[in-house]
């Protein structure tokens, strides 16, 4: 059911948007975040979202990881629509995550959302990040 409405979400940001994604300097510059599994929060990743200022574009950053580019696939009102991969996982050695979604929301200095990553061998995880605008 998650799923369904990760999907939903997906579908409604792309429908706000233009053909591909639009220019918003509001979200641009270097985020600072955490992604989360589990009903206590269990942080899996800290990572840095740089987003480009034409808003087209977008990069994240593992620790002891090369940047990994990002594809931004939605971009209206308050949310953006995210997609990354293939790559190497930083959880699961010798493991490549073939795809990474996010639909993230933003107010201020503040971002949060979900994330579903889809692994090679087939398995797929889910939870929710957070993070916040560096200075």
């Amino acid at each position: 059911m998650l799923r369904h409405i990760y999907w939903s979400v997906a579908a409604l940001a792309a429908l706000y948007t233009t053909a591909g994604a639009q220019s918003s300097p509001g979200f641009s510059g270097r985020w600072n975040g955490r992604a989360m599994v589990g009903a206590n929060d269990s942080v899996l990743i800290v990572f840095a979202l740089t987003i480009a200022p034409d808003g087209k574009s977008a990069s994240m950053g593992f620790f002891n990881q090369d940047p990994v580019p990002a594809r931004i696939l939605a971009m209206g009102g308050d949310s953006m629509v995210t997609e990354a991969g293939p790559y190497q996982s930083v959880l699961r050695p010798r493991e490549a995550v073939t795809t990474l979604r996010s639909v993230a929301h933003f107010k201020g200095n503040t971002m949060w959302g979900t994330f579903e990553a889809a692994y090679a061998k087939g398995e797929t995880a889910t939870g929710r990040i957070e993070a916040t605008r560096a200075k």
